[in-house]
């Protein structure tokens, strides 16, 4: 896998005040739309900073509108990493996300820089601060008969299970939550260890940095609006094209869970319209938005920062940092 994680960028605009910023590393999280993108490259600015995706799925190179990757002058304004980094045959994990992520904040802050993580995955967020556990409880024969069970008795008969071997891996696991399910049980009858004792052992960057973090919202129907005409945008902007074009490529298992990609390609073997594909999308991008606020919402440590409709992205920088205490 390609190691390369910063895309080429300019040096902050000279007419715009940089702030010394005391933490050293910074988190703008949130869900699909909520305008994290734009917040984070004014912040950078301010801040003398470059910002480090925490997007599972921009990592991919052939994926640019689908995934609503930065586009080439926001990564000339300010420098972008972990973006457009993989081919979508690749497969990428939380794991391989914590290294390169890693990787690029310890040569940001060699550089005298600020990292700004941005992005809405929370798997990958918690991998990089929090820890993974080492690497372990891995059994491809066990894993087989817990999915062959799955598909004769249906996720909730082991996530059932589950509450028996590790009451409180359940509880955090959703019943439908096939693959998480899956994983939990492979870890316990393989090791005799939960899961949940095991992740407690994890160490990551918080243990090593000061952390300020921040989830931005906005309502719930101004957030659907958004979501729904980035959808139409996206559309416009020649999505089908895009993704008709990976059809010849053989996809990783995650990159063929980018939205828009099951869809469309339902679209082009005729089994729905145009019309169908493009409501599937914008609901699913619903369902994903109401996962993504739920896992943060989790997540303690977050200070949340409610996005007024007209709000500009300057103005939500700016109230960031009054409420992190630098201005």
């Amino acid at each position: 896998m390609t190691r390369k994680t910063q895309d080429t960028g300019r040096q902050t605009p000279e007419d715009k005040k940089s702030l010394v910023f005391p933490a050293s590393l910074f988190c703008l999280v949130g869900p699909t739309a909520v305008g994290k993108s734009a917040v984070a490259l004014e912040l950078s600015e301010r801040i003398n900073g470059e910002i480090v995706s925490c997007d599972a799925m921009q990592v991919y190179r052939e994926v640019c509108i689908a995934t609503d990757r930065p586009s080439d002058a926001d990564r000339a304004r300010i420098p972008h990493h972990l973006v457009g980094i993989l081919s979508v045959e690749d497969d990428f994990s939380a794991a391989q996300y914590r290294i390169l992520a890693e990787e690029a904040i310890r040569d940001i802050v060699s550089r005298g820089k600020r990292p700004v993580l941005c992005g809405g995955s929370g798997m990958y967020l918690m991998a990089l601060l929090d820890g993974l556990f080492e690497d372990g409880g891995k059994d491809e024969g066990v894993r087989a008969r817990l999915e062959a069970e799955a598909r004769e008795k249906g996720a909730p008969f082991l996530h059932a299970r589950l509450e028996d071997a590790d009451p409180a891996a359940a509880a955090r696991i959703a019943p439908n939550d096939l693959r998480r399910i899956i994983r939990a049980l492979e870890v316990f009858e393989t090791t005799g260890r939960p899961i949940s004792q095991r992740q407690k052992e994890r160490e990551g960057l918080r243990a090593s940095y000061d952390v300020r973090g921040f989830l931005l919202e906005r309502p719930r129907e101004d957030l659907y609006r958004r979501a729904e005409a980035r959808v139409e945008d996206m559309f416009a902007r020649g999505l089908v094209e895009e993704v008709r074009a990976l059809f010849g490529k053989k996809l990783s298992a995650s990159a063929g869970r980018i939205i828009g990609v099951p869809e469309l390609r339902a679209f082009c073997e005729g089994s729905v319209t145009m019309e169908e594909a493009k409501a599937l999308m914008k609901q699913n991008t619903r369902r994903y938005i109401k996962r993504q606020l739920t896992w943060f919402r989790r997540d303690r440590t977050l200070s949340r920062i409610m996005i007024d409709g007209g709000e500009a992205s300057a103005e939500t920088s700016e109230r960031i940092l009054k409420e992190a205490g630098i201005i």
